[in-house]
């Protein structure tokens, strides 16, 4: 389960999350930046419903958590999204292995391949809202 942390700043009194190290955060920092500046029309089509709390729930875009860049995450309810492309062999392995990794540190993730958001953004969208009503957010104690 990520770390829940208070800001520094006596102003802010909203918490802080910490979902990597920051020596791995250093290391794929850049690369999260690039993948934020060459989102596909899928991301980016998801993104334009979900961002600025559209849904009423603030999403996060390629964001890191441990070693993995995720496409999107709504860290109130550990709900990661995934939008995946083509898929072969290898890579649906990968992606097996990256979210039991994400599942093991409290996220439940979610995975669209692109053609159902391009086909079917609507749907898309309700699937992910039914994952982020308040029934469904984090309690920290």
């Amino acid at each position: 389960m990520p770390d829940k942390q208070k800001n520094d700043s006596p102003a802010s009194e909203r918490p802080a999350w910490k979902t990597a190290d920051p020596f791995v955060y250093s290391q794929i920092k850049d690369v999260r930046q690039k993948m934020r500046n060459v989102m596909t029309e899928a991301e980016k089509a998801v993104w334009a419903h979900i961002k600025s709390k559209k849904l009423g729930v603030k999403f996060r875009r390629q964001h890191v958590i441990g070693p993995y860049i995720v496409d999107f995450v709504a860290l109130e309810y550990n709900l990661v999204i995934e939008i995946d492309g083509g898929i072969h062999k290898k890579q649906t392995l990968q992606d097996k292995e990256r979210s039991f990794n994400l599942n093991q540190k409290g996220y439940k993730v979610i995975r669209f391949t692109n053609e159902e958001v391009l086909n079917d953004i609507m749907s898309v969208i309700g699937q992910i809202q039914d994952q982020t009503r308040p029934d469904q957010r984090m309690i920290i104690s």
